[in-house]
Order: C-alpha cells, then structure tokens, then sequence
C-alpha cells in the first residue's frame, strides 16, 4: 500500500493541532508558533496495529495488586545531582538534561557513567559526535569504566532495538534534537521528531525499568527547543545555569515527578570537569570586599538549602536626561519598585541617580526575603556608608515600606552563625518564630525600611 501523506499544524507551545495555518494559536493565543509537519498515515495505522497484534496494549491492574514499596533509586556519584533529583535516579524515569551550549550537559553525563559504571551498564549514544570524540572527551574527564559502550547514531529505531539486546541499566542519549524517527517523513530536529523520539524512548524506558537520561537543546530565548509537549512527556526537567564567564553552575530542576523542584546543585566547572560545591556560600562570598560602601549579604532558600549571596548596589550621578537602571541577577521591576518604595517611604532620592544591581556569582534571585539587601546595598551605595562586614539582612519590603515576615528564618539564622557573622538584620514579625540558640549573633528586628539601614551599619 502506497504511503499516504497529511500536512498538519502544530503549536511549538501547547502542541495544538490544525489542518490549516494560524497566525495566533487558538490553544494557547500565542503568535507565530504554528509550524508545518508532514505525517505518514499509513506509518501511523502501522505501528498501532503491530502494537495490537503483538499484544503490547497496557491491561488494568488492581490497586491492591500493585507493589506499594518505595521505588528503587541509582545515586548517580554526584551528591548535588542526586539532591535535585530528589535522592537519584528511578527506574524507568526519564529525565531531561538542557542549557546553553558549553555549559556543561555532556560533561556531568559522562562524571556520571565514571561512578555508575563501576556496578552498572551503561549505554551512552550520541549523534552529534563519533565515538573517538566520546573517548577523547572521557579520557580528558578521567571517565575509563569497563561497562560503558559508546554508540554514534541517529536513528531511535536502530538505538532502541539495539537497548532491548544489549539491556543496560542506564541510557543516555545526546542529544534528542538530533534523534531521527524513519517512519517520520520531516527533518531532525522538528516537531514531530522531537515528539516521537521522546514517545519511544519513554516507552522503551517504562517497559524495561531503565532510567533514561536525554539532553536537549536550548532556543535563542533559553527554552527548550521543540514542541511544549516534550517537557510534559518526561518525568523530570533540568536546567543548567550559569555564565560562560563565570565557572559556577547551577543545575535546577523546573520538573520533578519524583522529588522536589525546589532544590538546587552547584557546580564549579574545572579542567578536569565538574566539581561539586558543598556548601556554595563560602564560595558565593569568597573575595569579597572589605569596608565598601554598595555590598551587603543576605540568606535566600534554595528549597532545604540556605545560600548566603553577596548583593552589590551602585548609585551615582547620571550622565543622561532620564537616569539608567540596570539589574543583573535581580528582577528589573522589582528593582524599580524598591526604589520607588526608598523614596516615598524612607526619603532617599534616587530619582536624578543612576541605579544598578548585581548579584555576584551569576545567581537569579527571585525570592522577596532578598528586598532588603537590594534596598540596604543601594542605600549604602547613596550614603557612601558600608554596611557593617559581619552583617546579614533579608526581608520582604511592602509597598508602606514595612517589613513582612519571610519563611525558614531558623535554617537562615543558623546558616549565619555557621559561616560566623555576628549581626542579623531581619523583619520584627520573625523574632517571635526565633528557636535556635544566638548567643553568637546579635539578631535585630525591624519593623520598617527607614530603620534597617542605621541598625545595619556601624554608625
């Protein structure tokens, strides 16, 4: 029987579907996201009617037959990845590994078959590199496991035929936007490809109880590249962050079927791969100047895990008819909204100012407990005053300029006393919810923004 073809149109977004082209998806309402796949019918009522006769088809099971035990997991070598994964790998999962290039995708795959492979099988493919680039790259990284097989190809078909043979205990594959589908007629890299690489090797993943590992591509905005759709059909999204020309990396899981998505890994990238960082605030604060009027540290929580970060403000004169504000790290209106907030509420004019904001180590901050280390580092900055050296403060700023409470203040409180600081600036509310011990640390809350800065500093 002669293929038979049928053009559809698909959001890259929400995964919408229609016979004829949108400009705006009737999905989602987002633009210029429908694009043009060719599919093969009679590839299509193929594969389901192998599946029917080959007796494949799921049957119900019984909730009382279904083993409750909790679910066995690999720990990968690497204590960071595991705390994002929320303890390791499960079997059967399917996991999405993205970021930027060189940011170092590839790399923490093959640390991880280094460790695993020393009691596991592991099948690592790449289509993008032969196998003497894999060795070239594993013999730099110190990667020299027995039972890790390398494989360059392309097509999903011939990579899982060749899994259901050799059975290993980990896949990876590198990457899924190179992964081509022959019953598929369009491209690698597009839509469909994309959609049905994933298909298969999460079914494939599910029916022989083997974690798959899968890096995909990032687009110009930073996304994932390919249809929406791909990040619903894994088990678990992880991002890399980090700046090019910075070596710290942060890997961040934005999905998580089986753990929290609320913890973070940090990573020092070296010659040599990437080093685990035990305790990122030490490294965060490293080098950080002394008596200098702009700089003030708070406590954010990376889910379980408090990180001190060093905020830096600088407030000078402007060259310009309307002054810059710029803010790297830190949201840009929540910025603006601060120094509103200074102005009307606590009387520091940076209206005539230039005003910036950068949050050493290349970590977004997204969290409110950082608005006041925002609003003390750019008053300092005004003032020309440093904040004291061993001085903490975090708290929510509200719109009348008072301080809210902010959550985990004992973990926070106790991460200070930890890495030595004496002084502890927080929200008024918080001293009431105060259980650790602090005989080490003088804790001073306040109730509003024009307070904070002169309980701060030394004056």
């Amino acid at each position: 029987m002669a293929s038979k073809t049928k053009v559809q149109y698909v959001c890259t977004e929400c995964g919408f579907e229609s016979a004829k082209w949108y400009g705006k998806c009737p999905g989602c309402n987002a633009w210029n996201t429908m694009e043009e796949e060719v599919r093969s019918t009679t590839a299509a009522a193929k594969r389901v009617n192998s599946a029917v006769s080959s007796g494949i088809i799921a049957k119900p099971v019984g909730l009382h037959e279904i083993d409750s035990t909790e679910e066995q997991r690999y720990h990968t070598g690497l204590s960071e990845l595991d705390r994002v994964l929320g303890g390791g790998l499960v079997k059967g999962s399917l996991v999405l590994i993205s970021g930027d290039p060189g940011i170092g995708k590839s790399t923490i795959l093959l640390q991880i078959c280094q460790y695993m492979g020393n009691s596991l099988k592991i099948l690592y493919v790449s289509g993008e590199e032969s196998v003497k680039q894999i060795k070239l790259r594993a013999s730099r990284l110190g990667v020299t496991s027995e039972n890790l097989s390398l494989m360059a190809e392309t097509d999903i078909q011939a990579i899982l035929e060749q899994v259901r043979v050799m059975k290993p205990d980990i896949l990876i594959i590198d990457s899924i936007q190179t992964m081509n589908h022959t019953d598929i007629t369009s491209s690698p890299g597009s839509i469909t490809q994309v959609r049905e690489c994933t298909n298969a090797i999460m079914h494939t993943a599910k029916n022989l109880e083997i974690p798959a590992l899968v890096v995909g591509h990032v687009n110009k905005d930073g996304a994932i590249a390919g249809p929406k759709v791909l990040e619903h059909i894994v088990d678990a999204v992880l991002y890399f962050e980090g700046d090019r020309h910075n070596s710290y990396r942060i890997l961040r899981a934005v999905k998580n079927r089986y753990g929290s998505t609320n913890e973070i890994g940090v990573f020092d990238m070296t010659e040599t791969g990437l080093q685990e960082i035990e305790n990122p605030s030490i490294a965060l604060l490293s080098g950080r100047p002394q008596y200098t009027a702009g700089t003030c540290v708070t406590c954010v929580m990376e889910g379980s895990r408090p990180i001190l970060a060093e905020i830096q403000g600088l407030a000078s004169t402007t060259g310009f008819g309307n002054p810059r504000r710029m803010s790297t790290g830190f949201d840009y209106n929540r910025m603006s909204l601060l120094l509103a907030v200074l102005e009307k509420r606590a009387g520091y004019y940076f209206s005539n100012l230039d005003a910036y904001i950068n949050v050493v180590g290349g970590l977004r901050l997204d969290e409110p407990a950082v608005d006041l280390a925002v609003a003390m580092a750019l008053v300092s900055s005004l003032k020309d005053v440093p904040i004291s050296e061993n001085c903490l403060v975090f708290g929510e700023i509200g719109l009348a300029g008072e301080l809210r409470a902010v959550s985990h203040i004992n973990a926070r409180i106790s991460e200070a006393i930890h890495l030595g600081f004496q002084k502890c600036i927080i929200p008024y509310h918080n001293l009431k919810q105060l259980t650790v011990s602090t005989p080490k640390i003088q804790v001073i809350g306040v109730r509003h923004v024009r307070e904070a800065f002169e309980a701060a500093t030394d004056a």
